[in-house]
């Protein structure tokens, strides 16, 4: 169907992302460094069995990655979970869904934006951070606003410059792990397997974190309406990418295992990996400055990785938002128009941008206070915000995120079960399995949750519900989807 045929219908984005955009949007999202923001907390929680652990994690994240992929062949649209659930469903559900995305794609650009400004006031220190902040996120919302084809290529760029970091550890890695000897014959095996430290309450809380570094893949759905051939590329594109972050993933745990085993703490969990980068190659001494090479290499890495994941992330939250606004879920005059220049909904990219960038700022705001838990523990607001600046594993900031990301794919999976098994003519197994599995994993998940993320999100949701029943006057308006052709 082309964009003129569609000019005075309902508003259809432009088909020109390949399977390897798709794929390089997905790694980008994801990041390909994302384990080594929290490698320290992974090992000290599965007691040195972190390889495993992301391994278990690949497979559990897998069922639901087919099931988004399997949907995305139903129902090639760019709103995603929201349009799977609502049409499979109920549309009431369906909305409960998309506003719980909404959750998790509005606040991963805001993350970003503040763990970005963080890392480059530490770079420059003459600048300040409130100017860092407003640049990153006027950066993301003008690299979106060029189109789709400009973030595929910035996609790809910062793929190659992340790619070509993570070879020199490797190569670093090999080469003090070799030029050391190691008399011990289990040496190489032992981050897959020690018997001294192993548990499986261990294992599965190692994994339960672990799971965490796949969240994003979801946003390769929000594309289908941009990309070739959405009925097959969406499927590939969705377990390549999580095959791909989950072996590079294990790659990296596994050489940081050797060179520093579990039996020697760490002085910081929360700077383990780059501590391990200080081993690898150690300061060197130039004039009164002490620099250390590799150190400084990784957080320009995880800089890069972060630019790149909320470009990534602003882009899916502005095609979840205008899914929703076409089907009139959302005000269909602002969230359901697209740029007639670019064929991309301007007005979403430019609104998610300017919540980022309020949202950053009202983290500085709140920064001195605190706020208590139900056994009147108090947190500080400083902890909060550090958590927020970027390790995205263990802190709330992650399982605020989490908590909507994790009522998605369990939404995406139920709908799966419901259009591949409950209305199917033949009954297979191979319908059946993946989606509950999937479902179940990511219950499990998300009952595990921190009480105040719980109470966040919920929050969250009871403004969302709202709205809807508001909106849609009890649900009883019927929402339109257009389901676009290839």
């Amino acid at each position: 169907m082309s964009d003129e045929s569609t000019a005075g219908s309902t508003p259809l984005l432009r088909r020109t992302l390949t399977l390897w955009d798709l794929i390089l949007y997905g790694v980008i999202v994801i990041q390909p460094v994302a384990p080594m923001s929290i490698y320290g907390v992974l090992s000290d929680r599965g007691k040195g069995h972190v390889v495993t652990a992301i391994l278990i994690a690949m497979v559990a994240m897998l069922f639901t990655g087919i099931s988004y992929g399997r949907m995305a062949r139903a129902y090639p649209s760019a709103g995603s979970a929201f349009t799977y659930v609502a049409q499979e469903i109920h549309p009431s559900v369906g909305f409960v869904t998309g506003w719980s995305m909404v959750m998790d794609y509005m606040l991963n650009p805001l993350i970003c934006t503040v763990w970005c400004a963080g890392q480059a006031h530490d770079f420059a220190p003459g600048v300040p951070i409130w100017v860092w902040k407003a640049f990153f996120a006027v950066v993301f919302t003008l690299l979106n606003i060029r189109g789709i084809k400009t973030s595929a290529r910035i996609n790809a760029g910062m793929a190659a410059g992340m790619g070509a970091v993570v070879v020199v550890i490797f190569v670093v890695a090999a080469r003090y792990i070799f030029g050391h000897p190691h008399a011990d014959t289990a040496f190489f095996t032992r981050p897959f397997y020690d018997p001294q430290t192993f548990t499986l309450g261990g294992l599965f809380g190692c994994t339960s974190i672990a799971v965490l570094t796949y969240i994003g893949f979801d946003g390769i759905s929000t594309l289908s309406e941009e990309a070739e051939n959405p009925r097959r590329n969406i499927m590939l594109a969705t377990v390549l990418t999580c095959v791909v972050i989950g072996l590079l993933s294990a790659a990296e745990v596994y050489v940081a295992q050797l060179i520093w085993p579990i039996s020697q703490p760490f002085p910081d969990v929360n700077t383990a990996y780059p501590e391990i980068m200080r081993r690898l190659w150690p300061a060197l001494h130039v004039g009164t400055q002490t620099i250390a090479p590799l150190f400084l290499l990784v957080g320009f890495t995880l800089l890069l990785a972060n630019f790149g994941s909320g470009l990534g992330a602003q882009l899916g939250a502005a095609r979840l938002l205008f899914g929703m606004g076409r089907s009139n879920a959302l005000p269909q005059s602002f969230f359901g128009k697209l740029d007639g220049k670019h064929r991309i909904p301007k007005n979403n990219v430019i609104f998610v941008g300017g919540v980022a960038l309020a949202g950053a700022f009202l983290l500085e705001v709140v920064a001195g206070y605190r706020f208590y838990i139900h056994d009147a523990q108090a947190v500080n607001w400083g902890i909060f915000l550090k958590i927020l600046n970027g390790d995205k594993a263990y802190g709330l900031g992650a399982e605020m995120l989490n908590f909507g990301a994790l009522i998605a794919f369990m939404g995406v999976n139920a709908a799966a079960f419901v259009h591949y098994y409950v209305r199917a003519e033949e009954k297979k197994l191979i319908n059946l399995i993946p989606p509950i599995l999937g479902f179940l994993v990511c219950l499990a998940l998300w009952m595990n949750l921190s009480r105040p993320a719980m109470i966040v999100g919920s929050i969250w949701m009871a403004a969302g519900i709202a709205f809807g029943v508001w909106k849609t006057r009890g649900f009883r308006e019927q929402l339109s989807f257009e389901i676009p052709a290839e």
